[in-house]
């Protein structure tokens, strides 16, 4: 299990997607997840939290499924802060090989969320709301992976999607030396269908 963390607009919804698909890993995406269940449109959209315990329950659901099913997973934005933290480390003593940040700067952020178009995505209030969420939950999240031993790399996230790709597919390896290459053929015209998810 590999966490994959990084704002809206980072590129690690298809980053995550692009490495499920070179390693055979299914990405468990908690922003896609809230979305899916349609009941929170007002809160994001707001770029304000959901409450913990209703992440930790779909989050739990959807780990236990695809443990149920033999599958290594990349967590794609969960956990969010350290309540969600302290439950995974608990819960999944063991489990989790590393943590990645993929990190893109603001401003190429804004523009990037521009293209995407979102409701969620079009005040920069929204936008400037979430970077200060994500800068104090990261800072408050990685003492507690530290803790345990759990690396953590920071990647940068500015290029082309086949460039961010690379750097990705390097340092999973180095997370999880078993981890083997089942599809290569993932390029950056695969990638930019979806880039900035």
């Amino acid at each position: 299990m590999i966490i994959l963390f990084g704002l809206a607009g980072s590129g690690k919804g298809t980053q995550s997607k692009a490495l499920s698909e070179i390693f055979g890993w299914r990405t468990m995406s908690v922003g896609q997840a809230i979305r899916d269940t349609g009941k929170y449109d007002g809160i994001i959209n707001y770029g304000n939290m959901i409450p913990d315990e209703d992440v930790i329950k779909l989050m739990q659901e959807k780990i236990e499924m695809n443990e149920a099913e033999g599958y290594d997973m990349i967590l794609d934005g969960f956990p969010r802060n350290a309540v969600q933290t302290k439950w995974l480390l608990k819960e999944m003593p063991g489990k989790i090989q590393g943590a990645i940040i993929l990190e893109v700067p603001k401003e190429e952020l804004y523009k990037r969320l521009e293209l995407r178009g979102r409701d969620d995505d079009k005040e920069k209030s929204s936008i400037d709301q979430r970077w200060e969420l994500f800068e104090q939950n990261i800072y408050s999240m990685l003492p507690l992976l530290e803790a345990k031993n759990i690396p953590i790399v920071r990647v940068d996230g500015v290029g082309t999607e086949g460039e961010v790709t690379d750097r990705l597919v390097d340092v999973f390896k180095e997370l999880n030396p078993n981890a083997t290459e089942q599809n290569d053929d993932v390029n950056g015209e695969e990638i930019e269908k979806s880039y900035g998810e």
